[in-house]
């Protein structure tokens, strides 16, 4: 039976349920016990597997205790079941881009549109300015690929070694490295954090993407500044090698500028406000018509034929559009460069994003977010209050629970409808999700992003988390932006 406690919501309302016999400790419990066991599973338990589905669950432990504190508060069974449907319900959008964005990596990649981005890219390499280059190399990469980790983990370890070479502090290359790599990962379709940021938020991938630019743009580019007069400031010498992996590269794809077509297509259907499927599927179509065009064998290697024919095309491009899909060069470091997950690729998040649903609808439906919002808001009343207590949430959580995800979940789900009952449009809280949440993981030692990329790259986290100038400039960014209510979208702006 429901209690009157409880402020009756239309299903497809938007504000937070209100429970006036929860008290703010009472709806303090869930996210303690998840901060807690989220903390454990990663940093004592499965470090960077935690992502596996450990951490899943957990959130679904967390539903789990949030239940249990709303039915001490006359909260139903079937209340919190329905806030949960309609939860998930409003992320199916996102899950079907998320999966969209897996098939469109895979033909980018068997047709040779990710690696002539890659190969291209490499050769904007010179010595004088060094650290500015492994910014923006990376950064393509990094925005073709949608990934940080593996940008640091193949070209990243290229680029180290030929800052040493070089005499340029393991530190300082790392940090070029890094920051060119976040901000690709920021500001790619492709990237998994990109999309998660939008559908925590309630809005949309490309609208998120454009509404980021004004923030990360400046922050790339004084970081670029910075990183030009350091480098003028440097006595190198030598010349940096790279004419084995650009062998590599030719070996294994037929490069060509003719491929960017596709890419430039996609740009152009996004630009004309194309729905984000249906550019996405238009760019997962033609990169499989451009891989049966360029790069016949590959497609015929992975069909496992001989010969080209319609069976052979059809099976290859579905395997690449779906599962795993790997092409070998001769270069071990690029090897797993060139590597795409496909659909399958992307359950891991979208396990992810289901099982958040799950608990910020109970947490919700308990009326546990308006409580802990009334109190937040309490504090933080004006605008810039709002964004400020988002913005630490995230570096706590990504100090804490460890992990860049549940950094961009937990606040997400919280500050939703805070931001809503502001007048500001959703993007606000993605951007601030990500500007703060994403690129902040680096940072910490023993966060599940700063134990990979230090081992990855060799290089300690204190050593080269004051040169990661994009990471921790972009904390700052973000709150001068909203101090000075720059480009604060509210809800109905065009």
């Amino acid at each position: 039976m429901e209690s009157q406690n409880i402020t009756p919501t239309d299903p497809h309302s938007e504000e937070i349920i209100e429970n006036r016999e929860l008290n703010i400790w009472e709806a303090l419990i869930p996210i303690i016990v998840l901060v807690g066991m989220l903390f454990y599973n990663v940093f004592y338990a499965f470090g960077d597997d935690a992502l596996s589905g450990s951490n899943q669950f957990i959130l679904l432990l967390g539903a789990a205790v949030a239940a249990i504190v709303g039915f001490f508060n006359k909260v139903s069974y079937k209340q919190m079941m329905e806030e949960v449907a309609r939860n998930v319900k409003s992320t199916t959008g996102a899950l079907l881009i998320l999966l969209m964005v897996g098939s469109l990596a895979g033909t980018w990649l068997i047709s040779g549109i990710i690696p002539t981005m890659i190969y291209y890219g490499l050769q904007i390499l010179n010595p004088t300015i060094f650290l500015a280059a492994c910014v923006i190399i990376c950064a393509i990469i990094s925005i073709a690929t949608g990934s940080s980790w593996t940008t640091s983990a193949t070209v990243g370890i290229a680029l180290i070694g030929i800052g040493d070479t070089l005499g340029i502090s393991l530190g300082m290359t790392a940090g070029a490295v890094i920051s060119g790599a976040y901000f690709g990962d920021k500001m790619s379709p492709l990237s998994d954090t990109t999309n998660l940021a939008p559908a925590m938020a309630g809005g949309d991938l490309f609208s998120h993407i454009k509404y980021m630019t004004y923030t990360t743009v400046p922050t790339i580019i004084i970081t670029l500044i910075i990183f030009i007069i350091i480098g003028f400031t440097l006595d190198t010498s030598g010349t940096p090698e790279i004419s084995d992996q650009l062998s590599a590269i030719k070996e294994a794809f037929t490069i060509s500028p003719w491929l960017f077509i596709v890419p430039v297509i996609v740009i152009g259907l996004i630009i004309k406000k194309t729905p984000p499927l249906i550019a996405l599927l238009a760019g997962t179509l033609l990169g499989a018509i451009a891989a049966i065009i360029a790069q016949p064998e590959i497609v015929m290697n992975i069909a496992g034929s001989d010969t080209l024919d319609f069976n052979s095309a059809y099976k290859g491009i579905m395997k690449a559009m779906t599962v795993d899909t790997a092409v070998e060069t001769s270069s071990k470091e690029l090897n797993d460069l060139f590597t795409a997950g496909g659909m399958s690729g992307m359950l891991g998040t979208i396990w992810l994003i289901v099982c958040a649903m799950v608990f910020g609808g109970v947490m919700d439906a308990i009326g546990a977010l308006a409580r802990i919002s009334k109190a937040l808001l309490s504090l933080f009343d004006s605008v810039f209050g709002l964004f400020a207590s988002t913005a630490f949430s995230c570096v706590i959580l990504n100090a804490t629970a460890s992990d860049q995800y549940l950094a961009i979940v937990v606040p997400g789900r919280m500050y939703a409808k805070a931001f809503k009952d502001k007048g500001l449009a959703p993007e606000n809280l993605s951007r601030t999700l990500e500007d703060t949440g994403t690129v902040t993981s680096v940072l910490i030692p023993y966060n599940t992003c700063g134990a990979y990329q230090s081992g990855v790259l060799g290089v300690p986290v204190i050593d080269y988390a004051f040169y990661a100038f994009f990471n921790w400039m972009s904390f700052f960014m973000t709150l001068i932006f909203a101090a000075f209510r720059i480009k604060i979208k509210q809800l109905g702006d065009k």
